[in-house]
């Protein structure tokens, strides 16, 4: 396994490729969610991979600084991983591992999410907590959840 974290202009080509790909297979095709992807946040955002042993992407997150994404929060957003390596640990390696990026690039300040309701246990269990706000984007229920200071899993 390999783990890679670089701002968007440090992404090789075929990395940004993959990443596309990964997202338009479980954003779009999977959760039946057609949406325009490429939001305009790509240019702003770390964005974190871990690829397998034969180089091919299996989970993926952006990261970003504090009031990029949401004021007086550094976040985390594009959680995915392949429909291939779920339910192996994946998507817990990949949080855990993004959150420590996060707090090693933008320093040790809470962490916000807009978090797809059915993982609300699972983002529970990495220290996330609910702060309420539920709202349906792209036809998914999400609720927005804060994870405090220096609490790395």
């Amino acid at each position: 396994m390999i783990i890679k974290c670089v701002t968007f202009y440090e992404l090789s080509l075929d990395e940004l490729y993959a990443i596309m790909v990964l997202r338009q297979e479980v954003f779009v095709l999977e959760q039946n969610c057609p949406f325009v992807d490429a939001d305009g946040k790509d240019q702003l955002a770390w964005h974190f991979m871990i690829w397998d042993e034969n180089n091919k992407l299996v989970a993926y997150t952006r990261l970003f600084d504090k009031n990029v994404y949401y004021e007086d929060y550094t976040s985390i957003g594009r959680v995915v991983s392949s429909s291939q390596t779920r339910g192996g640990g994946i998507g817990r390696l990949l949080m855990q591992k993004s959150i420590e990026k996060t707090i090693e690039l933008f320093g040790n300040e809470p962490i916000k999410i807009g978090a797809q309701s059915y993982l609300i246990k699972f983002y529970q269990s990495l220290g996330f907590e609910l702060i309420g706000h539920d709202y349906v984007e792209d036809g998914i229920d999400h609720t927005y959840m804060i994870l405090g200071f220096a609490q790395v899993p």
